[in-house]
């Protein structure tokens, strides 16, 4: 069986390998030797092993490494060249970043041999069948915090449930967001004694760096202009960010400040942006003196930050069905929020904002553009949304203390 998950594995990558290096090549192609576990840079001695599979999962793993002893050693590994990118700029030299080696016999054990890990923490839950076997036969103690199972995870998952027994029960102990997802977890057979509701770490994350040269700069740019963030936009979904703009008043009523979620979107996001009249500038590319329209930010790891500059936030990935990214990057700071209707990767998450009327929904360029204006002119009722916004993730935290709680066999242990 094993056998052919691994040539079926294999094959799969050699089929859609090139396709890949045709589409994002400089993205995935240095990337290589370390999916191979193959790795040339620090190596601690025995380190706890967190596995972040990409930006998100990155920042809910710093919020947890903030807490840690100093003295831990610690591996990070992530799956996307934007994680890892995001992963090395938050951990510097706490932690060893690599990345998640293929699930095959070669490249995952190299990779364990290499760094030999005294335990396997998983953000969010990416179960990769053979390294779990791996792992497991290691003697190494497996937990997942942070868990969360979608509806339509559930429902796919639930097909296939008398398959996950292996694979679930590799883990020891899952520290999952909500009570919907502890339910899940035991429908497909997890013993509910190790289950743990421990709430979302993402309620938890630090305040992001401070920025004060970009902070200025952007000011600068904007005059006496409000600044509007169009933060993680997905394909398909700028090109409405923009029609909402153009409906407002464009460049002569604020300045936009736009960050595409994927890196390698941003030549095509450029090319848009071209074919209408609205003046931008690259955030890599600011010259002192201008006051354009549009800022394309093309730069890694500001976003969160530059949410302090914001009047307004358009949260992107919820104007079109990709599942909704997180807010509360944009909530800490007071800022009022629009979101489309898709969030079903947040749906907790979701309905307290719902219920608090802490954002405003949205569902086309036509209604966005509606909600900027009324900001824009009643700043004050933009001001009550903001703070409704920033109490509900006051309101909401607490998920690291029980997090830590149930690591704490896992951060205590001996070294195998």
């Amino acid at each position: 069986m094993w056998l052919l998950y691994q040539i079926t594995t294999a094959l799969t990558l050699l089929v859609a390998g090139p396709f890949l290096l045709l589409s994002r090549g400089r993205h995935y192609l240095e990337t290589l030797p370390g999916r191979l576990g193959r790795h040339t840079g620090l190596v601690p001695d025995s380190p706890v092993w967190v596995h972040a599979v990409s930006v998100g999962e990155v920042g809910v793993a710093a919020t947890l490494v903030e807490a840690l002893p100093e003295e831990l050693p610690l591996l990070v590994t992530t799956i996307t060249p934007t994680g890892q990118e995001r992963a090395r700029a938050a951990f510097g030299q706490r932690a060893a970043v690599a990345y998640l080696p293929f699930d095959l016999g070669l490249p995952a054990r190299r990779f364990l041999d290499r760094f030999s890990p005294r335990a396997l923490v998983l953000v969010e839950g990416d179960l990769w069948p053979l390294v779990l076997r791996l792992v497991k036969q290691r003697g190494l103690p497996v937990v997942v915090i942070n868990g969360r199972i979608s509806d339509r995870s559930f429902g796919r998952m639930s097909k296939v449930r008398r398959w996950l027994g292996p694979l679930l029960g590799r883990v020891d102990r899952f520290g999952v967001q909500t009570k919907d997802d502890r339910r899940r977890l035991t429908a497909l057979g997890v013993p509910e004694e190790k289950v743990t509701v421990t709430g979302n770490l993402k309620f938890e994350s630090a305040s992001p760096r401070e920025l004060p040269e970009l902070e200025a700069t952007l000011h600068e740019l904007a005059g006496s202009r409000p600044i509007l963030v169009a933060g993680s936009t997905m394909g398909g979904e700028e090109e409405q960010v923009l029609e909402a703009f153009e409906q407002l008043g464009g460049g002569d009523r604020a300045l936009l400040i736009l960050a595409p979620r994927h890196p390698e979107r941003l030549g095509e996001v450029e090319k848009l942006l071209q074919t209408r009249d609205l003046p931008m500038v690259r955030r890599s590319r600011i010259q002192p003196g201008r006051q354009p329209a549009v800022v394309l930010l093309d730069t890694m790891g500001e976003l969160a930050s530059i949410y302090r500059v914001g009047s307004g936030a358009f949260i992107g990935g919820t104007l079109v069905p990709t599942g909704g990214h997180n807010p509360l990057e944009a909530a800490r700071f007071n800022l009022p929020i629009a979101v489309g209707p898709s969030m079903e990767n947040f749906q907790e998450m979701a309905s307290k904002f719902d219920r608090d009327r802490a954002w405003q929904r949205v569902a086309s360029a036509a209604e966005l553009a509606a909600v900027w204006e009324e900001w824009l002119s009643h700043p004050e009722k933009a001001a009550e949304m903001g703070a409704r916004a920033a109490e509900l993730v006051t309101r909401n935290q607490g998920a690291l203390a029980r997090t830590l709680e149930i690591l704490a066999p896992v951060l205590t242990a001996d070294t195998p």
